[in-house]
Formats: structure tokens, sequence, C-alpha cells
């Protein structure tokens, strides 16, 4: 057909020029809205700077098309022929590009917001610094595609391949690569704050100094990947692959690491505090320098890993074998003025081999104590605060507290590793003089925390009055214990986890129950209660309720402490 025909019926008001023959037509700057194209070769057709709106180009051939510029928002380019076309700054808003074919195409800066491209072939194609925030490219073929500095903001690449692709710096914020294969792709300072990039595959990927801060990467392969110097706070990398993987000076600060394997990784320098390790694999890990403040340590694999100069700072390790780690010398503090590991361990020479397990084994921050008697709860807590103040970086919390037929057993938390002998033998010798003068100063203290002292009423025999006083104090005893473990639960509920508060408390309100003591009002109030607050205080504490709902035993979720949590999370969502 020739163009001036094709122009004119369009004046005058013709619209459908399906399977039409216009290879090779200059139509530069034409407008051409709502034109159905259907099937038409366009083949090496000029089209730049045209105005293409609402066009149905579905199934046509523009093959080496210039389409620099060209308006085609809200376009139908449905299983539509692209490859070698220069798309550059063209406008594809909310464009209909499923299955379309782009290999080799030219999309520089183009806008691509909100199209849908789900099986669309972009394999070697140029989007450089184009847009595709909220697109649709499920399936889609980027092999080898240039992606720098492009925009994929809340994008859907799931499923999509972009192997050996080049993201470089592009943004990614939110964008869900669920299943996608990024193998080899270069992300070098790519944004992924908050992408799902679960069960990708992320095999030798080029991550470096990319943003992962809050991502979800459970079960992905990001085995022999080079990471140095990526942030991921806060992410998930729950069951994920990392063998041999490069995370030299990572930021893995409160990242969830549970059950994945980073068997030979590099971690050297990486900071790992509040990192969550439960039963993950870093057998053979270089952790030379890294940081471990604070961090969890559950059933973690350390054998044969190197840890010489970590910090460990406040690490929480339980069932852990540190016989077979690797270690000269760590730090057991940190000075957040410098930000600067300090308290060099051993002071002087280096440890001898699995001397590192000999220290876990003394120095600990859970201390458990037998008792033959109950202990009396304002001593104790008077004792405990008397240790704090001589060790003025030290904070002591009650754990848990136990009845057993030959004893209980109160076990305490501290706020960092301690020589657990040397604070259980400090403790055992104070308690006794801290108990004679609690009891000796009792009614003075009672005035400073104006709290009233209930006068027993005169009997007129001088034995029932003993009797009474009797029965008196021992209520007021009985009282006061519910008190100070009401309190002990509250301080529990506002520090520790939840999958730890629940076995905690449960404890303790078995213990309460035993005593005789309703625990009614305890679960129904005190609890939803304390839980509120810290979630008002602290933000991230309501998703450590959520997951801890999603993946507690079921004991532990129907129990009578938890039953009063799940309640309390339903509240929460309420408000």
């Amino acid at each position: 057909m020739q163009i001036q025909d094709l122009l004119a019926r369009y004046r005058q008001g013709e619209r459908y020029f399906a399977h039409v023959d216009l290879s090779g037509a200059s139509l530069t700057g034409v407008n051409l809205q709502d034109i159905d194209l259907t099937g038409a070769n366009l083949t090496g057709a000029n089209l730049s700077w045209s105005f293409l709106n609402r066009a149905q180009l579905s199934g046509a051939v523009l093959r080496q098309a210039d389409l620099r510029h060209v308006t085609l928002a809200s376009a139908n380019l449905n299983q539509a022929i692209l490859s070698g076309a220069n798309l550059t700054k063209a406008d594809l808003r909310l464009a209909d590009l499923q299955e379309a074919d782009l290999n080799w195409a030219v999309l520089q800066e183009a806008d691509l917001s909100t199209a849908n491209l789900q099986g669309a072939k972009l394999d070697q194609s140029n989007l450089e610094r184009a847009k595709l925030n909220n697109s649709q490219l499920m399936g889609a073929e980027l092999m080898e595609a240039n992606l720098q500095r492009a925009s994929l903001i809340s994008a859907n690449l799931t499923a999509a391949s972009l192997r050996e692709a080049n993201l470089d710096s592009a943004n990614l914020r939110g964008a869900i690569l669920i299943r996608t294969n990024l193998t080899e792709a270069n992300l070098s300072g790519v944004c992924l704050r908050s992408a799902n990039l679960s069960e990708a595959d992320l095999h030798r990927i080029i991550l470096t100094g990319a943003d992962l801060s809050e991502a979800i990467l459970n079960g992905a392969d990001m085995s022999r990947a080079n990471l140095a110097g990526a942030y991921l706070l806060k992410a998930s990398l729950r069951k994920a692959y990392l063998l041999r993987t490069n995370l030299q000076d990572v930021l893995l600060l409160r990242a969830d690491l549970s059950e994945a394997n980073l068997r030979g990784a590099d971690l050297q320098r990486a900071d790992l505090s509040g990192a969550y390790l439960s039963e993950t694999i870093l057998s053979e890990a270089d952790l030379g320098g890294a940081y471990l403040l604070e961090s969890h340590l559950i059933r973690t694999n350390l054998d044969r890993a190197q840890m010489t100069g970590c910090c460990i700072e406040r690490w929480h390790v339980e069932d852990v074998d540190l016989s077979r780690v690797e270690c000269r010398y760590a730090f057991t503090g940190f000075d957040y003025a410098t930000k600067s590991p300090t308290e060099r361990y051993p002071a002087n020479g280096d440890l001898k081999p699995g001397e590192l397990a000999g220290r876990h084994e003394d120095d600990s921050s859970t201390i458990a104590i037998d008792w033959k008697e109950a202990p009396n709860w304002e001593a104790l807590t008077y004792t405990l605060t008397q240790i704090e103040q001589e060790e003025t970086h030290l904070s002591l919390s009650i754990k848990s507290f136990d009845s057993f037929p030959e004893c209980y057993r109160l076990q305490l938390m501290s706020s960092q590793l301690v020589n657990v002998q040397k604070l259980r033998d400090r403790l055992l010798s104070l308690y006794p003089e801290m108990l004679q003068r609690c009891q000796a100063k009792r009614g003075e203290i009672f005035k400073l925390l104006d709290i009233p002292q209930r006068q027993a009423q005169k009997q007129p025999a001088k034995q029932n009055s003993d009797q009474k006083q009797k029965q008196q104090q021992q209520e007021n005893q009985r009282q006061q214990i519910y008190k100070e473990v009401v309190y002990q639960i509250e301080v529990i509920l506002m520090s520790q986890a939840p999958e730890r508060f629940v076995e905690s408390v449960q404890r303790l309100l078995i213990y309460l129950h035993r005593q005789g003591f309703s625990t009614e009002e305890i679960q129904q109030k005190v609890i939803s209660t304390a839980i509120a607050k810290r979630a008002k205080r602290d933000p991230t504490f309501t998703e450590q309720l959520l997951r801890w709902e999603k993946t507690a035993p079921e004991a532990a979720r129907f129990s009578s402490v938890g039953s009063a949590v799940r309640l309390a999370i339903a509240l929460l969502w309420q408000n």
C-alpha cells in the first residue's frame, strides 16, 4: 500500500489496515492513534516521533524498524516481532507486549512502566536507563540484556531469565524475582531493597556494593557469588545456599540465616551483629575479623571455621560445638565510640586448639543456680542489683525458675559472657547477707517506696495473735512472690524473642500454679499489655511475633502462654 493512500484513508476515518505491507515506509512524525495494523509488515519502516497510542499491532513485523521517540502508550503489540528495532526513548506505558520478540532491540531510556511483557523475548536487548516500574515480566527472556541504571521498581520478574544480564546500578526496589534465573549476572551497586528473590538462581552473580536490605532470599542459590560490601540488613536468607560465596565486609545486621548453607564462605570483616544463625552451616567458613555482637548461634555448624580476630561480645551460643573452630584470639568487647573491638582474649599470646570451646564452657550468658529452698525474691532482686553495681557493664535478668523434687532451679541471663562459676559463687555468698538486711530494713524500704504496711488486728489471746501474724507474714510473702514473678514475666516479655519468652513465661506460670496462685490475670492482661507496649516501642517486634506464629511448634502455640500471645497478636492487628 502507498503511504499517501493510507494517510488519506486514515484522515477520512478509516482505521482498519490489517496485514498491509509497509516495509521500508517512512511515516516519521505522523499521527496514527487507534490504527489497526494487526499482522502488518513494517520491516525497516521509519516511525520515529509518530503517535500510535492504542494502536493494534498484534503479530505485526517491525524488524529493524526505526521507532525512536515513538508513542505507543496502551498499544497492543502482542506477539509482535521487533527484533533489532530502535525504540530509544519510546513511550510504551501500559503497552501489551506479551510474547513479543524484542531480541537485540534498542530500548535505551524507553518508558515501559506498567507494560505487560509476559513471555517476551529480550535477549541481548539494550534497556539502559529504561523505565520498567510495575511492569509484568513473568517468564520473560532477558539473557545478556543491558539493564544498566534501569528502573524496575516493583516489577514482577517471576521465573524470568536474566542469565549474564548487566543490571549495574539498576533499581529493583520491591521487585518480585521468585525463581528468577540471574546466573552470572552483574548486579553491582543494584538496589534490591525489600525485593523478593525466593528460590532465585543467583549462582556466580556479582552483587558487590548492592543494597539488599530487608530483601527476601529464602531458598535462593548464591553459591560462589560475589557480594563483597553488600548491604543485607534485616534480610531473610532462610535455607539459602551461599557455598564458597564472597561475603567480605557484608552488612548482615539482624539478618535471618536459619538453616542457610555457608560452607566455605568468605565472611572476613562481615558484620553479623544481631543475626539469627539457627542450624546454619558455617563449616570451613572464614569469619576472620567478623562481628558477631549479640548474634544468636543455635546448633550452628562451625566445624573447621576460621574465627581469628572476630568480635563475640554478648553473642548467644546454644548447643554449638566450638572444639574444632580455628581461632588464635577473639575480642569479647566493643567500643561503640570508636566502633572497634576491645578486650582481646587471651590478653597475651594465642589460644590453643579447642581452647575457645573451653572458654565457652566456663564463660556463658546463661547462669543456672540450684536452691534447696525457694529464694526470697526481695533479697534476690537486691542481690542481683548489687552485682550489677559492682560490674557496671553487666545486666542480669531472670530467664526461668523451675521447681524439682530435689531443688529449685533459677536461670539467669547476662548481657555479656561471664565466668559462670565466679558469678554463681558471688551470688550465693552475697544472698544470705542481703536476706538479713532486707528483713531488718523491710519497714524502711516500704516507707521509701510508699508501700502501705498491713497492721494485724489485736487478738485477746496472744497465741491467736501470733498465729494470725504468722499467717499474715506468709500471705505477704506469697503476694510478694507473685509480684516479683509478674515483674520478671514483664521483663522477659520486653527483652526476649518470642520463641524464647513463651517457654520462659510458661515455666513461671507453672511455678505460680504449683504455689496455688491463679494465673488468669497474667494470661488475660499482663501478657497482652507487655506485648502491646513492646510492639509500640520496637516496630520489628511485630515481625518477630508474626514469624513465631507461623513457625512455632503446635505445642507452643496452643500452650496457655502461646494462646495469650496469639490473642495479643490479634489485638495488635485490630489496632
